[in-house]
């Protein structure tokens, strides 16, 4: 399994490294010390915290001043496969997207919970949202 930097989870949970390791130090989120010692995290506890944290951002109130990009960068949190089809979940920070694709796609992409992945949204209308 995939393990990941607290720089690398920072920039998948859209945090600061500081806050990423402040989680660490708390012990929000596992971490362990490769043989170089650097702290990583693996994959499916940070597929776990990123719902968490997803979960936590979507109720707060107060939401920035945003125009939402077309790619989001994340962490694939879910994958279900059907006979032809499949559904991928990825939370990109506060961000949760779900994808239907093929389950032939998903196989060759090898997706799987807690690989870091990115999802790419096009649309012929975009809302734009002040708050």
């Amino acid at each position: 399994m995939q393990s990941y930097t607290i720089g690398q989870a920072a920039r998948l949970l859209g945090v600061s490294p500081d806050t990423a390791r402040r989680w660490a130090d708390a012990g929000r989120v596992a971490t362990h010390r490769d043989e170089t010692g650097r702290r990583l995290i693996d994959g499916r506890a940070l597929a776990a915290f990123s719902i968490e944290v997803g979960q936590s951002a979507a109720g707060e109130e107060e939401t920035p001043y945003t125009s939402a990009r077309n790619a989001f960068p994340g962490i694939v949190t879910a994958v279900k496969l059907g006979d032809v089809a499949a559904q991928v979940e990825i939370q990109a920070g506060p961000h949760r997207l779900v994808s239907l694709l093929t389950r032939e796609a998903v196989e060759e992409l090898g997706l799987e919970v807690g690989m870091q992945a990115t999802a790419r949204v096009k649309s012929t209308s975009v809302h734009i949202d002040r708050t």
